[in-house]
């Protein structure tokens, strides 16, 4: 593992409290992101697609997060890079060795 490839700093972000001051639940879309933790990671850009769907042109991009070994991440948070948010679509260790973490993300457009 070389760390001068590790020069990103990504924020994971976790849904924050679901309820308004009213004690009424917010719908997921509007509650506010909490910064759980920042780190160095490595970028990989796994593949970019564009479709038409709806008559319309979506772009779609799929990016690796290489991160070291850290627990207390799960896939219902997001990353946040650069004012750029990933949401998680799956973490991985990486060979089970507990080294480093690959996190699979899809760019929110």
């Amino acid at each position: 593992m070389n760390p001068a490839q590790f020069r990103h700093r990504i924020t994971f972000q976790s849904g924050g409290a679901a309820v308004d001051s009213d004690g009424f639940p917010i719908p997921e879309k509007d509650a506010p992101f909490i910064d759980v933790v920042t780190v160095w990671a490595m970028n990989k850009t796994v593949s970019g697609r564009e479709y038409v769907q709806a008559a319309a042109t979506q772009n779609e991009r799929v990016v690796r997060w290489v991160i070291r070994h850290r627990t207390g991440l799960s896939e219902d948070m997001r990353v946040l890079f650069e004012g750029r948010i990933f949401e998680i679509e799956a973490i991985l260790s990486d060979d089970e060795l507990k080294k480093t973490l690959t996190i699979v993300c899809k760019e929110v457009m």
